[in-house]
């Protein structure tokens, strides 16, 4: 149990034990001019994990989508990627105004894009309007609580967007507790894709940083990318070193994230004016309405109250998120301070 009960975000993990020692006592180097050796293991670790001929450190997972983005595109053409996306509400406006990008949002009904809306979104030849330059993916999908879509999923896309000469991109910031819901590998659901960013600073605990891994040809342009966006870091390996342990020691405690997500989501099923969509609690999300007017506020506040911290992300919705600094004693003070706000709702 903690003295705060940190639910806003799994961004909010502290490293581990192992990882302040490892980044005290890591081998560095000058990563722009390729010569920091923890930097190196690091890369060559996650592009074995994913799948990939190579991998990038990159400072976060917003830098590693728009490095993505940059890498596959040219200036004036169009993105396809979900309504809901965090490539598309979180992060700045980035390709508009950075990469040139226009984007084109497509509404879905679980934050995945089908085949057949890409192909229908793929633009013919025509001197009047942009060419499609590039399809993205995002896998879990942070705003439809975490949930997951599967490799044959990614792959039917991924044929209908090759089929057309465009590349697929992979926003998997949060893509290994995807592989631990399904009992999948991850390098089956990066397979079908050109690049995936996969986030180290999340569930996976490190301090900083994400991982862009792709071809050979990609990460070579984005690494010139990441010089142009000021992700040059030189002695990088501090921050590496802990991304090694995140790889090799994190991935395989997931699914305690993901059962303490669980028994928050059914707990909360029965508190009254709360509606939990528990079909879409896959992971490590959870999501809930209230509509009880000022309900959310009551929530939100009566819950910093008795140092339980989550997070409103509508006029009626609040998120919580579990990770490793989350443990059993913690969802039941979570649990207990909604019990007591919400003593006497209908």
């Amino acid at each position: 149990m903690h003295d705060v009960v940190e639910l806003r975000s799994d961004t909010f993990t502290l490293p581990t034990p192992a990882m302040r020692e490892t980044m005290a006592n890591a081998e560095v180097g000058d990563d722009v001019w390729e010569e920091d050796p923890t930097v190196k293991r690091l890369e060559a670790l996650a592009a074995a994990r994913l799948g990939k001929e190579r991998s990038l450190f990159v400072a976060s997972g917003t830098m590693g989508n728009l490095t993505a983005l940059l890498s596959h595109t040219r200036h004036g053409q169009e993105i396809i990627l979900d309504l809901d996306s965090h490539i598309f509400n979180y992060e700045v406006g980035s390709a508009a105004w950075i990469g040139g990008l226009q984007t084109r949002p497509i509404k879905t009904e679980r934050g995945f894009l089908s085949p057949d809306q890409v192909r229908d979104a793929i633009r013919p030849a025509n001197i009047h309007i942009p060419s499609t330059g590039l399809v993205c993916l995002e896998n879990t999908h942070n705003r439809h609580s975490g949930t997951c879509c599967t490799p044959e999923e990614i792959n039917a896309v991924a044929e209908v967007a090759h089929a057309h000469d465009v590349p697929v991109h992979l926003d998997g910031a949060r893509l290994f507790n995807a592989a631990a819901a399904l009992k999948r590998d991850v390098k089956e659901f990066t397979r079908p894709v050109d690049s995936v960013m996969v986030s180290l600073s999340k569930g996976l605990a490190a301090p900083v940083g994400s991982m862009l891994a792709g071809s050979a040809d990609v990460i070579a342009t984005a690494r010139r990318i990441r010089k142009m966006l000021g992700g040059g870091m030189r002695q990088v390996g501090v921050l590496a070193a802990a991304g090694i342990i995140a790889l090799e020691r994190m991935v395989d405690r997931l699914d305690e994230d993901h059962r303490n997500a669980r028994r928050l989501a059914e707990a909360l099923a029965a508190v009254p004016g709360v509606r939990v969509d528990l079909t879409k609690v896959q992971t490590n999300i959870v999501i809930f309405s209230v509509a009880r007017p000022g309900g959310v506020e009551a929530l939100v506040e009566g819950a910093l109250a008795r140092k339980v911290r989550i997070h409103r992300i509508s006029e009626q919705s609040i998120r919580l998120v579990t990770h490793k600094d989350i443990d059993e004693e913690d969802v039941d003070r979570a649990l207990e301070a909604f019990r007591e706000i919400t003593r006497g709702w209908k």
